[in-house]
């Protein structure tokens, strides 16, 4: 079996850091985490341009080449066959264009794509045109528990589905992409009803927005905030006529209440005390490298592209200029 060649752009928290110090039996949250529990991924190269960082990065995961920029590895001819890109967002649309002329097989970028849609849509197709996939890590798309509720949203197991509430903080960008992605997934296209005062609680220009949408058949979709200063909160309620079913701590933990007969009050029906039983949340980066792999050896579909990241921008962009026009 053949290693697919991984260069890593940027080589922070999400790239490798989030996993340092934690047991080797633990399941990994970051690119470069994956990778290598993956075992068909080689990390060839890195990119970064904090030399300080770069040398750690570089220690820490066996990385044995380092440049300061990706410029750098084009000038160098370095070749690669995945580029993973987890530098600060406003370098993504260099990052990507560079990544573009670098030519590997498949490019895997953190969300958001760039800063605003119409640079995400053009690169999204400079992409498509050079026939390069293009993943952008919206995790819960390999949730394995957001593919089994998806599926059981469709095959009635919850019964109708009432309406939504979200709750997250830190951007309607850098979070509330992830909740509308999610939504997305579950419930179909929503079209926005109302926006509410923006909340600058973490990026300047990235507030956090409160929002009524509205999915099919007149579903109403609540995105509530909190506020980054106090916690990090990233959680969502889907109401159903057969029960109520919670994502908790960003789907580390799910609640579950059923509908029965009250047992005080006759004729009238209540929720159960209900479990919580553990998510598969963890599991997220270990399937989405798998779903890499596949999809560059056997041309399988990515749960998350380019162009489902581009909806879920689309409509984070909207939300922002109304709230920011109130």
């Amino acid at each position: 079996m053949a290693l697919l060649r991984v260069l890593i752009v940027g080589c922070g928290n999400i790239a490798g850091s989030f996993d340092l110090g934690r047991l080797a039996s633990e399941l990994p949250h970051t690119h470069a985490g994956a990778f290598l529990r993956d075992g068909r991924f080689s990390l060839v190269a890195c990119v970064e341009p904090d030399e300080k960082r770069r040398k750690v990065f570089m220690d820490d995961w066996g990385v044995p080449a380092g440049f300061s920029s990706i410029d750098e590895v084009a000038d160098s001819g370095y070749k690669s066959d995945v580029i993973s890109i987890c530098s600060p967002t406003p370098s993504h649309a260099q990052d990507l264009e560079m990544a573009l002329r670098l030519k590997p097989k498949l490019i895997f970028c953190e969300k958001p794509v760039t800063s605003s849609a119409a640079e995400t849509e053009r690169l999204v197709a400079e992409c498509r045109k050079a026939n390069i996939p293009l993943a952008v890590n919206h995790t819960r798309a390999w949730d394995p528990d957001i593919s089994k509720l998806k599926a059981g949203i469709h095959a009635g197991q919850w019964g109708r589905l009432r309406s939504a509430v979200g709750l997250y903080n830190k951007g309607i960008l850098n979070n509330g992409s992830h909740m509308l992605d999610l939504l997305h997934r579950l419930i179909g296209s929503m079209d926005i009803v109302k926006v509410g005062e923006p909340i600058q609680d973490f990026f300047d220009d990235d507030p956090t927005v409160p929002v009524w949408l509205e999915g099919a058949k007149g579903v109403p979709v609540h995105l509530a905030c909190g506020h980054a200063e106090d916690y990090a909160i990233f959680e969502l309620q889907l109401v159903f006529s057969h029960g109520v079913l919670t994502m908790e701590e960003g789907g580390m933990f799910w609640r579950e209440r059923r509908a029965l007969d009250s047992n005080t009050f006759k004729g009238y029906r209540m929720l159960d005390e209900g479990v919580r039983r553990v998510g598969e949340y963890p599991r997220a980066m270990l399937q989405a490298v798998a779903n890499l792999y596949s999809a560059i050896t056997q041309g399988e579909p990515l749960a998350s592209t380019g162009e489902s990241a581009l909806a879920a921008q689309c409509i984070c962009e909207q939300i922002k200029e109304q709230a920011c026009a109130l």
